[in-house]
């Protein structure tokens, strides 16, 4: 998120915190409540952040190492205090979680100083038409062509940009290269459905390839011994009759129950 310098010309919304907690009449009447703080001048949402009781305040004292203590920080070099707003409560403890959740995925956390999505996004965060049907429906297809089947569930979140699902399915894997560079086509799978298709054109050794993986620090591993042995490939989205054909379909009758391999094999 880009810092924007404040013009002290401009009107800010607020240039001195007023209040630092609820009264207490306020905190039983709210009860589980979801809060966003945002840039005083440009209104930009910085963070979205989900609590009761003055949980909305906890971040003004926070001396942890963050791109939300940092964004906070930066104001208050510059005199400022981020507007904290208050945007729905009288909820229970389940529905703030979702609603919050809500509001990271339609803002987008890239957008965002939040360190992860929100509560049970990728089951039922931002979707496509698509993707609700592909997820309720469970049509099978059955797989022809010399493939690798590669299951991402724990990286996976229906909000994800085409780039961050291409750059986690093709890597970081322990495979075997002379086995895997059979394949003509690589499946990106989560929940038994097959989210993206994929034609491979080479494998590498996992790091020797730009990823967006290597720019979020939480993932960060190009030079970290945990890649050593694994493996990553680089390839296209594979032609639109393919994807026509395989995208959105269920493959969980290829996946015998408590295999836990996030790689499969088939054709090859």
């Amino acid at each position: 998120m880009e810092f924007v310098k404040s013009n002290h010309n401009k009107k800010t919304r607020t240039t001195k915190m007023k209040h630092s907690a609820f009264s207490n009449h306020a905190v039983r009447k709210l009860n589980f409540y979801v809060y966003i703080y945002s840039h005083p001048i440009t209104e930009e949402v910085f963070y979205v952040g989900k609590g009761n009781g003055n949980r909305a305040f906890s971040h003004l004292m926070d001396s942890t190492e963050s791109r939300k203590v940092d964004y906070i920080r930066e104001l208050k070099s510059q005199g400022l205090e981020p507007v904290i707003e208050i945007l729905i409560h009288g909820l229970e403890a389940e529905t703030a979680l979702r609603v919050e959740s809500s509001v990271i995925d339609l803002l987008g956390i890239k957008n965002l100083t939040n360190k992860q999505g929100g509560y049970k996004s990728a089951l039922f965060g931002r979707m496509l038409i698509e993707q609700i049907n592909s997820a309720y429906n469970r049509k099978k297809v059955v797989i022809e062509e010399p493939s690798i089947l590669i299951r991402i569930n724990q990286a996976f979140r229906y909000s994800m940009t085409p780039t961050e699902l291409y750059d986690f399915t093709r890597g970081q894997w322990k495979i075997n290269p002379n086995v895997a560079k059979q394949a003509k086509l690589a499946f990106a799978i989560y929940g038994g459905v097959i989210q993206e298709v994929y034609e491979v054109l080479d494998w590498y050794e996992a790091g020797k390839t730009y990823s967006v993986r290597q720019e979020q620090k939480f993932l960060k591993q190009s030079k970290n011994d945990k890649i050593k042995g694994r493996y990553e490939f680089i390839g296209n989205l594979a032609n639109e009759k393919i994807r026509k054909k395989y995208q959105y379909k269920s493959v969980e009758h290829y996946f015998k129950q408590g295999n836990s391999n996030p790689i499969m094999y088939l054709n090859l």
